[in-house]
């Protein structure tokens, strides 16, 4: 399909491309013209340039522009083209940068992945062969993938590039507290958590030479922001990210398909799913009551467990099963630690004494009966896949 095609289809999908620039005077106008080939829905945020960027971007008569006098950061810049962007109605908006690292030629590849990801983040994926990148990047980069995933259990191979694809009424729901080269962390993470799927296209990249290399990174400054983002959102992942992540996608599928595409259909070994169940059972039976679903989650996510797997066999303490498990519990105590089962002194003899025998009893049983649970229901959902995927193969 040829730039003219795209030109209809931008409009049709109501789809613009945002431009936020500083400084950047030298390549602009290449890359409104080369933008311009596919689309006329184009947004240049002007951060605050101290160089000839804002005449430049007023001899586009076809473009709208935002421009400020004081240099605020990308972050800030994006979430300003974000908003005025779905102001004019738009609904998605595609971020290039424009430096000259970025190609017009790969629009269209997000277009057409909005066909089958039309509520999704889509990420430019970098062909980084034969590019002249700096050795420091190419690590952040990977440092950056890493914390993406610790904080959502989402693998992906570009979460620093800037070509981006946004779904504006999704994205501009939340509000954002960064301001620079963070934002574009900060977004896909917490609209991961969100239940917005994070997808990827194949772009590719253009490093000029260092003497021509325009870049306002700051290393120092710049990755220690980053940095004091991830740890932060780390912690918020592990209290609030993982679980809502989670409910969203429970929420997405009825019990049936997650049997079905979660279980059945996974491509987990027989042992993978067993072990998730056993550890499923033993979270649900494991006496930390109120901090089970986010223990088993980041605790699945270190074992590289099915999480739908393990949340599901964790629903054993529903509430019609505490009694059981609580009972459970306090008579394999019993037996463990060659107690009587008198249940009566809880009201009989009420005192500081029995609530820290009963406590440690009802413990004590807790941790043995889940060590056996998990065992046997393990050992047994283990022997049920053999055979049930033996004569399903047969």
């Amino acid at each position: 399909m040829n730039a003219a095609n795209y030109r209809k289809i931008f409009k049709e999908k109501k789809c613009c491309v945002i431009l936020p620039t500083y400084n950047n005077a030298v390549t602009l106008a290449k890359v409104i013209n080369d933008v311009l080939r596919y689309t006329d829905n184009i947004i240049v945020v002007n951060d605050g340039s101290t160089d000839n960027t804002l005449e430049l971007i007023k001899s586009f008569s076809e473009i709208e522009y935002l421009t400020y006098e004081k240099n605020e950061g990308k972050g800030f810049a994006l979430r300003a083209g974000m908003k005025l962007a779905e102001n004019l109605g738009f609904e998605y908006g595609i971020t290039m940068d424009t430096d000259g690292q970025h190609f017009a030629s790969d629009l269209p590849g997000f277009i057409d992945k909005l066909d089958e990801s039309n509520n999704a983040i889509i990420i430019g994926c970098r062909d980084m062969k034969g590019q002249e990148q700096k050795q420091s990047s190419g690590f952040a980069n990977k440092i950056s993938n890493f914390w993406f995933w610790a904080t959502t259990g989402i693998k992906h191979p570009d979460t620093q590039s800037g070509f981006r694809l946004y779904p504006l009424k999704q994205v501009n729901k939340l509000k954002y507290f960064s301001v620079k080269y963070e934002l574009e962390i900060e977004i896909i993470v917490r609209n991961a958590w969100r239940g917005v799927d994070i997808k990827s296209v194949p772009v590719n990249v253009h490093y000029p030479p260092k003497n021509e290399r325009v870049s306002h990174f700051r290393p120092f400054k710049d990755f220690l922001r980053i940095s004091i983002l991830n740890t932060l959102l780390v912690i918020i992942a592990f209290f609030y990210g993982l679980p809502a992540r989670l409910f969203h996608y429970l929420k997405k599928k009825n019990f049936r398909q997650i049997i079905r595409d979660d279980i059945l259909r996974t491509k987990d070994s027989d042992l993978q799913i067993s072990k998730a169940v056993g550890f499923g059972f033993f979270m649900g039976i494991v006496p930390v009551w109120g901090w089970q679903t986010v223990i088993a989650l980041a605790l699945s996510q270190y074992f590289k467990l099915n999480k739908a797997i393990v949340i599901l066999a964790a629903n054993i303490s529903i509430p019609p099963m505490l009694p059981f498990i609580l009972f459970g519990s306090y008579y394999t105590g019993a037996l463990v630690l060659g107690k009587d089962l008198n249940l009566l002194h809880f009201t009989s003899d009420f005192s500081f004494k029995t609530i820290s025998r009963d406590l440690f009893q009802y413990v004590t049983g807790a941790l043995v009966l889940a060590i056996v649970t998990a065992i046997v229901t393990g050992l047994t959902t283990f022997l049920l896949l053999k055979i049930f995927r033996k004569k399903k193969v047969g």
